[in-house]
């Protein structure tokens, strides 16, 4: 169960902020490039995906529902069910970013790869993973504007209109011009990667700096961090088997099922950073807390689960295939 390097890094820029955050004239120019580099990301975001294999990927859409419930419907009545944790395992900060990680979108990246792994529907997990992602730029910020509300710790109204010019608004432009801009954002794949994970540790290190310069690291202690571990482990567990067995009562096959099992039980760490950022200001490094650990842990115990499904018996191939499953996406 290997540790993501990337993660590794996180917690570097994390422990950098720590002991040099930014303040005063270097706070506002962290500040600048962390608004400038979220709406690049973004952008890129609308530039990759692709309109012709999301509109093959309706076909398949009791797949997609399913997952679209399971990411902004079962997660969240999950988090609101640890209200009652509060404060014997979790501090009120603590739980507002748990309920935070519970809203945001579906990764894309590693849920495509372990259901690769699996021998799951890889085109089924291409497409799910896109439309969590398009779906949560809106469903995230309202769903957080009606359950965490200004508790969220500087979330307000005006936190909506940020998220419009922030994040949807560079998306949608990346949408309009990936006509042009779509092949080479092929060709540079692994470059503009880097930009993408160069701007999740700006954001970092700025909402990090911000909530060491509040004072506000002096309200987790590690008894309250094993807490938190021990929640997230619980609800991890929970969504696992219930994107598996409910997908079997569903009628879903073998397939399907690793799909929506790896897309509907992971939270988009890449997703959820930025918008936290933008929702949470000043108190975004606590919000963002439970979802770095909680990236850190989906990885691991899904590379064993991946691993163990390419090792089940090809009797379950013997299902029938959904014709309507999406043709493979290159």
């Amino acid at each position: 169960m290997p540790v993501d390097p990337y993660i590794l890094l996180l917690l570097g820029t994390v422990g950098f902020a720590a002991l040099l955050p930014a303040r005063g004239a270097a706070a506002d120019v962290a500040s600048g490039a962390s608004t400038a580099a979220i709406a690049f990301l973004f952008f890129l975001y609308g530039a990759r995906l692709s309109t012709r294999e999301a509109l093959d990927g309706l076909k398949h859409w009791r797949l997609h529902v399913t997952v679209l419930a399971c990411t902004f419907l079962i997660f969240p009545l999950l988090g609101l069910a640890a209200r009652g944790l509060v404060p014997v395992l979790l501090t009120h900060p603590l739980y507002q970013g748990l309920l935070f990680l519970t809203l945001v979108p579906s990764t894309v990246q590693s849920s495509i790869a372990f259901t690769s792994i699996a021998r799951g529907n890889v085109p089924a997990a291409i497409c799910a993973g896109s439309f969590s992602s398009l779906v949560g730029i809106v469903v995230t910020p309202l769903l957080a504007a009606a359950l965490l509300g200004s508790s969220g710790g500087g979330f307000s109204a005006d936190s909506l209109v940020e998220i419009v010019v922030q994040l949807l608004v560079p998306f949608v432009a990346g949408q309009l011009l990936r006509r042009w801009i779509g092949g080479f954002v092929t060709r540079h794949k692994k470059v503009l990667g880097l930009v993408d994970r160069g701007s999740i540790l700006l954001v970092v290190y700025t909402a990090f700096s911000e909530g060491m310069v509040q004072g506000i690291w002096h309200q987790v202690s590690a008894v309250r961090l094993g807490g938190l571990l021990i929640v997230e482990a619980v609800l991890l567990a929970v969504m696992l088997v219930l994107t598996w067995y409910g997908s079997k009562a569903l009628r879903f096959n073998r397939e399907d099922r690793i799909a929506i099992q790896f897309a509907g039980s992971k939270k988009s760490l890449a997703s959820g950073l930025p918008m936290a950022s933008v929702l949470f200001g000043a108190h975004a490094s606590l919000a963002v807390l439970p979802l770095m650990l909680f990236h850190q842990m989906q990885l691991m115990v899904c590379a064993v689960i991946a691993k163990r499904r390419a090792r089940d018996p090809l009797e379950a191939s013997r299902e029938p295939v959904d014709e309507r499953a999406p043709a493979a996406a290159s």
